[in-house]
Order: C-alpha cells, then sequence, then structure tokens
C-alpha cells in the first residue's frame, strides 16, 4: 500500500504507481531465460573482414564524415572506481601490514610504472616527511595505499574512473577521459573539425567531469587541431527501480521510506535516446591506451563505421522502395537474402506468408535503429557474449546476452554458451535515424523481459534489487544488429589497478 509520502516520492523522480506495480510484479515472476538458436561464430553470425575489404570500409567511413552527418561519441562513465581498487581495500583491512598477495606484491613492487606516482609521491612526502621509496623501506605500505585511496590523499576509492591518471607520457600524464578526446578526433572528426562527446556521469561527479573538460580542452584542441563539443548527462531518476524486501514488497528504510536503486546501465537508453546524432560510438571509459598503442583500435573503429554506413545506405533503399510499391518479386527475394545473410535475422514461417504480410514483415524488420558490433575472440575475458537468439515472434536473430540470461542447467543451452567463441567487448557504432531523417524512439524498441533480479544489502537487511535490460543487451534486442570480428588488441580494460601496469597501458 502506497501512502501519500510514497506517491510524492514518485512523483518527484517522474515514476508512475504502475509502473512500481509491473515492477513489483517482475519480482514476484522474475525474467524468462531467453532461448538461443546457437552461439555466434565465424560460421554462422560474425563477419571477418577481409584485408582486401578493410580499405573499401576505412574509404566509406572517411566519404561519410565530409558530409554533413553529426557523429558523436558516447562514453558511459558513472560511478566511482572504488571495485577497481578492492584489492588494496582487503590489503587496508587486512590483519597483516606486508604486502602477501601475489596482487600485492605486483603493485608494489611496480608502484613507480603507474601515472598518479608522481602525485602520490608528493603527497606521501608532503604529509608523512617521507616519499614512497623510503616509506616502503620502513615498511609503512597502509601509509601508501590510504594516501591512495582516501581523502586526505588522491581518494583515488571515491573519484570515478574517468577522472584518474592512467597513462603517462615523456612530458606528461594523461586521464581516461583525455584519452577518449584524443581517441575521437582520430575517428570522428568531421570535415569541420568537430568532435561530439558526451558522457554520462553521476550527478556527485559532474562538476569534476566538467572542471577536466574545461582545463584540458583547449590542449587537446590544438594538439589534433579540432574543436570539441562535449556534453554530460546523469542517469534519470525517473529510471530507478523499487527494491524489494525477500516476501517481494516494497522494501522501506529504518524511517519507513522506499528505496530505490539506479537501475543498471540499461538505463543509459534514455539519455542515448535524448541525443541528437546520425551515428553514434559507444565505449566504455577505462577501454583506452595510450596514443602508441591506438592504431588498431582508430583502424577498427573506421571498419565497422563503414559496416554500418554501407549496410545503412542498403536498408535505406530497400525501405524506399517498399514505399513506392513499386518492387519486383526478384527484388522482394533480394530483400528476404538481405535479412537472413546480412542481418541474420530468420523466419521458419516466411514462406507462408501471403505477399502483403511478406512485405510488411520485411518493413517491419528493417525499420529499426542499427548497430555494428565489434566482436573479440573469447579469451576467458569476463562479460556478455553474442548468440542468436529466439524472439517473442519466433524469428532468430543477433543479441548480445550475459551468461544470468540463459538456462545453465538445460545442457542444450550450456553447451552453446560454452561453445561460445567470441565475447562483446562493449564495442558499438550505431545508427539512430531512419531513411526519412526521423530519430528512432529508441525506448520502443526494448525488451522489458531482459531485466535481472539481484540480491544486495542495506544498513544490514536484504533486499532485492532489478536491473533494467542493460545496455546492449535487452535495451537493443530489438535493433538490428552485426557481429564484426575486432582483433583482441582493441580490448584493453582497466577492472583493477594493476591493469595499468600491462603492456598497452604504459
Amino acid at each position: 500500500m502506497l501512502t501519500n509520502n510514497d506517491l510524492e516520492l514518485l512523483n518527484s523522480k517522474g515514476i508512475s504507481e504502475e509502473q512500481i506495480h509491473e515492477q513489483l510484479a517482475r519480482f514476484e515472476e522474475g525474467f524468462p531465460f531467453l532461448n538461443i538458436n546457437a552461439s555466434a561464430s565465424i560460421e554462422k553470425g560474425i563477419m571477418v573482414v577481409s584485408k582486401d575489404d578493410q580499405l573499401n570500409y576505412i574509404n566509406t567511413w572517411e566519404n561519410y564524415l565530409n558530409k554533413n552527418n553529426k557523429i558523436v561519441k558516447f562514453v558511459p562513465a558513472s560511478g566511482a572506481a572504488s571495485r577497481m581498487f578492492k584489492d588494496l581495500y582487503g590489503f587496508l583491512n587486512a590483519g597483516y601490514s606486508y604486502p602477501s598477495t601475489e596482487f600485492e606484491k605486483t603493485f608494489f613492487e611496480h608502484i613507480d610504472k603507474f601515472a598518479f606516482f608522481d602525485e602520490l609521491n608528493t603527497f606521501c612526502r608532503v604529509n608523512y616527511e617521507k616519499d614512497i621509496p623510503e616509506l616502503i623501506a620502513a615498511k609503512e605500505f597502509k601509509k601508501i595505499v590510504s594516501a591512495l585511496l582516501n581523502n586526505p590523499g588522491l581518494n583515488y576509492g571515491q573519484l570515478p574512473k574517468g577522472v584518474l591518471l592512467f597513462h603517462r607520457y615523456p612530458k606528461s600524464v594523461r586521464t581516461a577521459l583525455e584519452e577518449h578526446l584524443a581517441e575521437g578526433a582520430m575517428y570522428a572528426k568531421n570535415n569541420q573539425g568537430d568532435v561530439n562527446l558526451h558522457f554520462t556521469v553521476s550527478p556527485e561527479h559532474l562538476a569534476l567531469f566538467e572542471k577536466l573538460v574545461a582545463k584540458k580542452k583547449e590542449k587537446y584542441e590544438d594538439k589534433f587541431s579540432v574543436e570539441y563539443h562535449v556534453s554530460f548527462s546523469c542517469q534519470k531518476p525517473s529510471t530507478d527501480t523499487i527494491a524489494a524486501d525477500m516476501e517481494n514488497h516494497p522494501f522501506r528504510d529504518d524511517n519507513g521510506q522506499l528505496v530505490f536503486r539506479p537501475g543498471g546501465h540499461g538505463a543509459l537508453i534514455e539519455n542515448l535516446n535524448d541525443i541528437n546524432a546520425d551515428i553514434v560510438f559507444i565505449k566504455n571509459i577505462d577501454n583506452v591506451v595510450p596514443d602508441g598503442f591506438k592504431c588498431q583500435t582508430v583502424i577498427y573503429k573506421k571498419i565497422i563505421a563503414g559496416v554500418l554506413v554501407l549496410t545503412q545506405k542498403k536498408i535505406f533503399n530497400y525501405l524506399e522502395l517498399i514505399e513506392t510499391g513499386k518492387y519486383s518479386h526478384k527484388q522482394v527475394e533480394e530483400m528476404i537474402h538481405f535479412l537472413q545473410d546480412v542481418l541474420c535475422v530468420r523466419n521458419n514461417e516466411i514462406k507462408f506468408l501471403e505477399d502483403a504480410e511478406l512485405i510488411l514483415y520485411i518493413k517491419n524488420k528493417l525499420h529499426r535503429p542499427l548497430r555494428v558490433c565489434g566482436m573479440v575472440k573469447n579469451v576467458g575475458e569476463p562479460g556478455g557474449g553474442p548468440f542468436l537468439a529466439v524472439n517473442p515472434d519466433k524469428t532468430i536473430s543477433p543479441q548480445i546476452l550475459e551468461s544470468s540470461q540463459i538456462d545453465l542447467s538445460d545442457p542444450v543451452m550450456k553447451e552453446m554458451f560454452e561453445k561460445s567463441t567470441h565475447f562483446n567487448p562493449v564495442d558499438l557504432v550505431c545508427a539512430l535515424k531512419d531513411h526519412t531523417g526521423e530519430k528512432y524512439n529508441l525506448p520502443d524498441f526494448v525488451d522489458k523481459n531482459t531485466g535481472f533480479i539481484s540480491c544486495k544489502s542495506k544498513d544490514g537487511r536484504e533486499l532485492k534489487a532489478l536491473e533494467l535490460p542493460g545496455l546492449w543487451n535487452g535495451a537493443m534486442s530489438n535493433w538490428n544488429t552485426i557481429f564484426v570480428e575486432v582483433p583482441i588488441e582493441t580490448f584493453n580494460p582497466v577492472k583493477t589497478v594493476n591493469d595499468l601496469l600491462r603492456p598497452e597501458h604504459q
């Protein structure tokens, strides 16, 4: 039963009573597993671009940049970097004082290789009257970690990844955000020299990002001869989801207030929907490398963007042809083959459709947002993967799925999952407008049956949390999708601080 205070809270967030009832019903019913037809592979569903074709796709993209189109680089950058320092927090709270685990030993043995070393060393010298080598010699390891993670100190444990120093150059150091500025100039600059970037950030970190951009923007504009247009947005309160107790009733805090939680990265489909752009690149904040390692990344960004542009052109031609009503039987067959062979959309019932139904089916499948997703070979990294999934309308199409969406207790499903050859590095380029230039309303293409329920706790009490369909999972479920194999060298995430010691980050 919702009280007047509850209703006021819902109103302030822009959430309806109907949404609350729908979410509580989800806790009762759960989410269905998705039926998969196969894991996507080079033999079935993943495109491999030959060396001969690479130049064609790159040229296609560079020609597109010379036209009056708006391209945006969209970077999810919300949340503090606390998980990146999980092992160091464990060391701070441990009953021992010296590095004992392999992670801790590696961190201290190579501490001088981190881009933040000089700042950390200066803080230690000023506040402890010892520099880092002296603190290590004195076995005062925890002072160093405290100076890195806490305030007073660099406060890295509470800052977002985007503003942390990631890479060292001969005469400077760069944050992750700066690397995205540099990267954007290398493949998203139009013929006017404009580069558009959009970062989704937490409200408490917005000022930090704005200050960093204001400080660094001119430097990179001069370096790359561009003009940056950087914008920010925060996850909307209306995308928060209600928490439930273990009996699936609304969870209330000690003051009787309803508890809401962020809806996960799937909530960002609303932020993406607010962007007026023809094409949007999507890449996580921590998947960046120094300039010396960017070559492969830039080449394959241009390749997958070229694939997108040529595929979109074909789709637009077909949709315009359908709208004229003047198409031959041969052209209809060509469209069907395009759906099956290029977009990997299959329908076993298609042979039973009447002519008018067939054209409506083709138009419906073509008239939707388009994305090309880079996929890397599976090397044991965590994350979702590419599959050919069965949709509610019984058609089969490419989807990016997480393991939690697949019934691994089913031997057939488990075998398909375990045979997966590729995984999702979050390397997307998306086309957001239709053949008339109208922007798609992206929430219309979300599969609401693909959310997640997880168990959390608050004030020592267990609760259930509801995550919306993931941004590149269920939130884009009803998009047209093409998987393209990209080299593992294009995937260099920083999940832990020691990842910054990998050669590609040095």
